[in-house]
């Protein structure tokens, strides 16, 4: 059975906040305070299956202050083949917003399941809770709650480390069992707190190379980008692979780190279209590498496409998603929020990712280690003068 919008956007939600895209397919959308200019975030969508009472929304029209249930806006969001939108309650809409700007409710602790069908650790924040009690990477997570976490998708259990309705509140208790290759199982209580969702990582190679990685575009993350750039002599990688896009505003101020003005794209929304423009003085000269792959989606698709447009960097590895299309929130009469799609971004040269995605110029074929690649061709690309 497919799933929601609904279903389906919550779990890569829950995924981006925790730092790592937990499904395979992912998408933008407007995450922000209904009515503001759209806010563009990542998720996983299909359409609704329609089988309720027609809802009171003509097509094209701005369902703000509506009194629709549910099913309602999802049957209109089927009726409509809207694919990328999506329907949140007022509490969901609330937690999702939160994660974008930059901090969520949790333990600090991402999780992914390998080809055994293992629930393992991938990740652990620095001073969450996780990390204070003792918990690393590669550690197996064998029950959370009553449960056996390996009958559990993925997604359910980032889920419950959240916190189900009611349980969502700082200092709530959940309780794991984990082990550490074939030592001992350890229960182990943590309490949830609210956390930097740190979607910034920064590596400093030899020769005064630095790779920046961008997980996902919430609040302060150009400012971080900005920050790592002014310790490179010899160049940037900066690794897009993964990232689950995020807010727009927020990628095209990425952009502008590395362009001295001008266009960095645009988007539709109702009534008219937005241009995105950098501020002069971005750094027009250390040499520029940009990673991406099949999950490189939605706002790092646009960033992508203007430092290509722009023959600012070089873009090396596989093509990306394609996820070219605008999402508005409109509130409804009860508080829940329905996304619809209103139109699509561009990059610069009046390209839209949408369907097929952006190609690399410089592809990684097969196996090839895109990480070795991206350096070979940063090393030839010399210092700008």
């Amino acid at each position: 059975m497919p799933e929601t919008p609904r279903r389906a956007r919550q779990a890569v939600t829950l995924g981006l906040v925790f730092g790592a895209v937990l499904l395979a397919g992912a998408a933008t959308g407007a995450w922000g305070d209904p009515g503001t200019p759209a806010r563009h975030s990542s998720a996983d969508a299909a359409p609704a299956a329609a089988a309720a009472t027609a809802a009171p929304v003509a097509a094209g029209q701005d369902p703000a202050g509506a009194a629709l249930s549910q099913q309602q806006a999802e049957h209109l969001l089927g009726a409509n083949g809207d694919r990328w939108g999506a329907y949140y309650s007022a509490q969901e809409y609330a937690e999702f917003s939160q994660g974008l700007d930059g901090r969520y409710l949790g333990v600090g602790l991402s999780v992914g399941r390998g080809e055994d069908g293992v629930t393992a650790v991938s990740r652990v924040q620095p001073a969450g809770p996780a990390a204070e009690a003792g918990i690393a990477p590669g550690d197996r997570l064998l029950r959370i709650g009553a449960d056996q976490a390996d009958h559990l998708p993925v997604t359910e259990v980032v889920a419950r480390l959240r916190g189900r309705e009611g349980e969502r509140r700082v200092g709530s208790e959940v309780t794991l069992d984990v082990q550490r290759g074939d030592g001992e199982v350890r229960e182990v209580r943590l309490h949830r707190t609210l956390l930097d969702s740190q979607q910034v990582a920064v590596e400093h190679l030899d020769k005064g190379v630095v790779r920046i990685t961008v997980r996902a575009f919430t609040s302060g993350v150009a400012e971080q980008v900005r920050a790592a750039v002014r310790g490179a002599r010899a160049g940037v990688v900066l690794d897009l692979r993964g990232n689950s896009g995020g807010l727009v505003e927020e990628a095209a101020d990425t952009a502008a780190v590395f362009l001295d003005g001008g266009p960095v794209g645009s988007y539709q929304e109702r009534g008219g279209t937005r241009e995105l423009t950098a501020p002069p003085g971005g750094d027009q000269h250390v040499p520029l590498v940009v990673l991406v792959d099949g999950g490189t989606m939605s706002a790092a698709e646009l960033l992508t496409g203007a430092l290509q447009d722009r023959s600012r960097a070089v873009v090396v590895g596989g093509r990306t998603f394609g996820k070219g299309t605008v999402q508005q929130p409109s509130r409804l009469a009860d508080g829940a929020v329905l996304e619809l799609t209103v139109g699509r971004y561009f990059t610069p040269a009046g390209r839209s990712p949408e369907g097929t995605g952006l190609a690399p110029d410089v592809p990684a074929a097969g196996d090839e280690d895109a990480d070795a690649l991206a350096l070979r061709v940063l090393a030839g690309l010399g210092t700008r003068a």
